[in-house]
């Protein structure tokens, strides 16, 4: 039962440590000279250039209002 629970602490552990990674790191998908995250999509190469990562870009003003 001790072995268990400490089991679940551990587990629980990691959840909340990949939650902060994952909030705090800016950039979730890194390729080469393209970068993407959840508001813009960049690409770096003589010059750099970002483009929402919306395709219609109805839905996103309404999630960073929230």
């Amino acid at each position: 039962m001790l072995l268990l629970l400490l089991g679940i602490i551990v587990l629980h552990v990691t959840v909340l440590v990949l939650l902060f990674v994952s909030t705090i790191v800016s950039q979730w998908l890194v390729n080469g000279e393209h970068t993407a995250d959840l508001w813009q999509n960049c690409t770096s190469g003589s010059v750099f250039h970002c483009l929402t990562s919306s395709t219609n870009g109805e839905c996103f003003p309404a999630i960073r209002a929230v």
